[in-house]
C-alpha cells in the first residue's frame, strides 16, 4: 500500500473536495445551506435553494464521511425565490458573511421559517407555528451591520474571511455594513502588522469608531466607550458600552427587543426580576423602572466590563443591583439563599443557557420568562429542558435582526404549567 494511500485510510478515506456532482437540492438546514444526496451521500450545498437543480463543487469531505460541504457553483433549475446577489463577493470561494444574497427578502425568511420550525420539532419535539418578521432600520436587506470585524491579510489590505477559513477576500465595499462602517475609510487604509480592525457605527460619537487588533503599543485594546439609544414606546434610554462589547448589530433590534420583551415580560411596579446575561443593561434600565419604587432588578453578567457600563447606566435607578458572575453560580447562590423571582428575562450567548440554568431558574418560581435567543437550536434545547421542570412553551416570535445571513432572532415565552411549577 502506498504512502498515500496509508494518509487516506488515516484521515478516513480519499478526499472527495473539488469533485462536481448534479444533485436535486432538498431542503434548507440550520448553518445557511440546503441538504442534497448523491449515491447516497449528504451534501450540505450552499449558494442554493430548495428545490433547484445545481452542479455541487465539494469543499470539505472524504469518502466515507456521514456528510460532506458543497458550493453550487452552477444553477440548472433555479428555484422562484432565487435573486441575483447584489454583492459580488458572495460567491463561492469568497466571502463566506452572507448566505442567502442569491434569495428575495420573503423567501430568506420563509427559510429561516422552516429552520425554527425544523429545531423545535426535532430537538424539543414541538410543533411552533412561526413567521420571521422584518426589523425596521436595514435598506432592503442591506446596509445594516453597524459593528464589523474585517480580517488583515499579510500585505496590510482589510477584507473578510470565506466561509469556514482563514483566507482573507479584499474587498471594496461590503453591503450589509452600514454607510458609515464604509465611510469610515477602513477599506481604503492599509493596517500593516495588524490581524484585524473593528469598526463600531454607534450613535456617539458621530464618526465611528475604529480599533486595531491587536492594538499598537500603549494604545489598550478597549476602543474606549460608545453611547447607544433605544426606544420602548415614548421612553428612551441612552446607554454607555464598551466599543467591543455586545451590543445589537442591527440599528433597529435593540429598540425593537426591548419593546417586545417589555411587552411581553408584563412587568408591573413591585416585581421582583432577574435580568440574566444582562450585558450593559439594555433590558435592566427600562425594568428597573417598570417595577419602581417597590420592584426591584438584579442584573448578573459574566463580562465585568460590560458590568460596569451596566452600573453606570442605570446609576439613577435605586432598585437595580448588579452581579458580575456567571449566571449558574449566581442562580446556584440564590436558589441556596431561597432567594425567589416575578420575572425572568434570558439572553444568553449562541451557546444558550442550558440545562442547569433552566433547572434553577423553575426553582425559584417564575409567573413569567422571556428567553432571547440568537440560535433556534440553543433554544430549543432550553425550552426542552424547562418543560421537565414544568415550564412551557406559550408564545415564539422570530425577528430577522440579520439579513442576507442564517442567522435569526427568537422571542419566547416560559410559564409554569397550570399555573405552578415543580422543581
Amino acid at each position: 500500500m502506498s504512502g498515500r494511500q496509508n494518509r487516506e485510510r488515516a484521515a478516513g478515506g480519499e478526499s472527495l473536495v473539488g469533485r462536481e456532482w448534479t444533485v436535486e437540492v432538498g431542503p434548507v438546514a440550520h448553518g445557511g445551506h440546503c441538504v442534497a444526496r448523491h449515491e447516497g451521500q449528504v451534501i450540505f450545498v450552499r449558494h442554493t435553494l430548495p428545490g433547484e437543480r445545481v452542479v455541487a463543487r465539494v469543499t470539505e469531505g472524504r469518502v466515507g464521511d456521514s456528510f460532506v460541504r458543497a458550493d453550487a457553483v452552477e444553477v440548472l433549475e433555479a428555484a422562484p425565490g432565487r435573486v441575483p446577489a447584489p454583492c459580488p463577493y458572495a460567491a463561492p470561494g469568497l466571502c463566506g458573511g452572507c448566505d442567502f444574497q442569491h434569495a428575495s427578502l420573503d423567501t430568506q425568511r420563509a427559510l429561516k421559517g422552516a429552520v425554527v420550525r425544523e429545531q423545535f420539532a426535532r430537538v424539543a419535539g414541538l410543533d411552533v407555528d412561526v413567521v420571521v418578521q422584518p426589523v425596521p432600520g436595514d435598506e432592503g436587506g442591506l446596509r445594516w451591520r453597524t459593528r464589523v470585524e474585517f480580517a488583515v491579510d499579510g500585505a496590510g489590505r482589510a477584507g473578510l474571511r470565506g466561509h469556514r477559513s482563514s483566507h482573507i477576500v479584499p474587498v471594496e465595499d461590503c453591503l450589509i455594513a452600514t454607510r458609515g462602517v464604509i465611510d469610515s475609510g477602513v477599506l481604503d487604509t492599509e493596517w500593516p502588522d495588524l490581524e484585524s480592525v473593528d469598526v463600531i457605527d454607534a450613535v456617539h460619537p458621530d464618526e465611528p469608531v475604529l480599533v486595531p487588533l491587536p492594538a499598537p503599543e500603549g494604545g489598550g485594546s478597549g476602543g474606549g466607550l460608545v453611547g447607544e439609544l433605544a426606544r420602548d414606546g415614548d421612553w428612551e434610554g441612552e446607554y454607555v458600552v464598551s466599543a467591543r462589547g455586545f451590543w445589537q448589530v442591527h440599528p433597529g433590534a435593540a429598540t425593537t427587543f426591548l419593546s417586545r420583551v417589555s411587552t411581553l415580560l408584563g412587568a408591573e411596579p413591585g416585581d421582583r426580576v432577574l435580568d440574566l446575561y444582562a450585558g450593559s443593561g439594555l433590558f435592566t434600565m427600562r425594568l428597573g423602572e417598570l417595577v419602581a419604587p417597590d420592584g426591584v432588578v438584579l442584573g448578573v453578567e459574566g463580562d465585568r466590563r460590560a458590568v460596569e457600563n451596566g452600573e453606570s447606566n442605570t446609576e439613577h435607578l435605586e432598585n437595580v443591583e448588579w452581579r458580575a458572575n456567571r449566571v449558574d453560580g449566581e442562580l446556584r447562590s440564590l436558589v441556596d439563599q431561597d432567594v425567589t423571582a416575578d420575572l425572568v428575562v434570558l439572553d444568553p450567548p449562541r451557546t444558550g443557557a442550558g440545562k442547569d440554568v433552566m433547572g434553577l431558574l423553575a426553582r425559584m418560581g417564575p409567573r413569567r420568562v422571556v428567553y432571547v435567543a440568537c440560535d433556534p437550536s440553543a433554544l430549543a434545547r432550553d425550552v426542552k429542558a424547562a418543560g421537565t421542570h414544568g415550564y412551557d412553551l406559550v408564545s415564539l416570535e422570530a425577528w430577522d435582526a440579520f439579513p442576507m445571513t442564517h442567522h435569526v432572532e427568537c422571542i419566547a415565552v416560559l410559564e409554569p404549567r397550570d399555573g405552578s411549577a415543580s422543581a
